[in-house]
């Protein structure tokens, strides 16, 4: 997407994260865990605007899940819960073992998008992701045998010419998330949004992510560059510095933001038009 077709109006998608699989209750009070809790907020962002939902699996005890079986259970509860959202689930690598990185992608139904990580990066003191190109392929495989579309995880420019290089297997239009915050990830300026953007190739979407306070105003960035938005509990705790925020709390300031920059927010339908995603619906 561009600068111009922003100013023709495009829909913008909303993704709204729901739990992520790092912090838990502990950071805050009211980050959905449980099945029910995540497709309760799955319900609450859907009608606030939210085109698709990012699903992370916990156990019961709230640490993250990476089972075929947990996630079945997490998306099944959001299907029942949600009318048309799109479902897309993690593959991120961020202390999985590499074994279990494709057991999110086989679910029944195959969820309709998945993250796919393009690099390794580190995050905090001890965690830290290898992503190496054959893990990468591998799960790029199994999306493609399924119907799945990806999502490239772009943590840093190194990322993008990871991207680059499997550009040609992608159906169109390539989806790439930029995302901008701590420790090996792109340091968070809308000078470095702006440069990544200008690398992305014609005709790629994008979409966008800002850790904590730099959720706000880079998403917005986004918007006025032509590009989409995620939002949620799981990159940021806070609607205002002070004021816990909830998922849909957040996916509604997006709304209404996008709304008065001119920017129409897409339905599930729409989303999946734009993206080139297959309806499990």
């Amino acid at each position: 997407m561009t600068y111009e077709e922003y100013l023709d109006g495009k829909p913008v998608v909303i993704t709204a994260a729901l739990t992520g699989g790092i912090h838990g209750k502990e950071t805050h009070p009211g980050l959905p865990e449980t099945p029910a809790e995540i497709a309760e907020a799955a319900a609450a962002v859907e009608e606030a605007g939210a085109a698709v939902v990012h699903l992370h699996a916990r156990r019961e005890n709230g640490e993250r899940a990476f089972s075929t079986e947990r996630f079945q259970t997490v998306t099944d509860a959001v299907r029942d819960a949600t009318e048309d959202v799109v479902i897309q689930h993690s593959t991120g690598g961020t202390a999985a073992p590499d074994a279990l990185r494709a057991e999110p992608l086989c679910t029944d139904p195959a969820p309709e998008m998945a993250s796919l990580d393009m690099g390794p990066m580190n995050r905090g003191r001890r965690l830290t992701s290898e992503n190496t190109r054959d893990t990468i392929d591998g799960l790029h495989a199994e999306m493609r045998e399924r119907g799945i579309k990806p999502e490239l995880e772009v943590f840093n420019n190194g990322h993008l010419n990871e991207a680059f290089r499997i550009l040609d297997e992608l159906a169109e239009p390539p989806y790439l998330n930029l995302i901008l915050g701590p420790g090996t990830l792109t340091p968070p300026s809308p000078a470095n949004l702006q440069r990544l953007v200008e690398q992305l190739p014609d005709g790629a979407e994008f979409n966008v992510i800002g850790f904590g306070p730099h959720q706000l105003p880079l998403t917005t960035q986004s918007l006025l560059l032509g590009g989409h938005v995620r939002v949620g509990l799981e990159d940021n705790s806070y609607l205002r510095e002070g004021e816990r925020a909830t998922n849909a709390a957040l996916v509604e300031r997006a709304a209404r933001i996008a709304g008065e920059l001119g920017r129409p927010v897409a339905s599930p339908a729409e989303a999946r038009e734009l993206l080139g995603v297959r309806s499990r619906r």
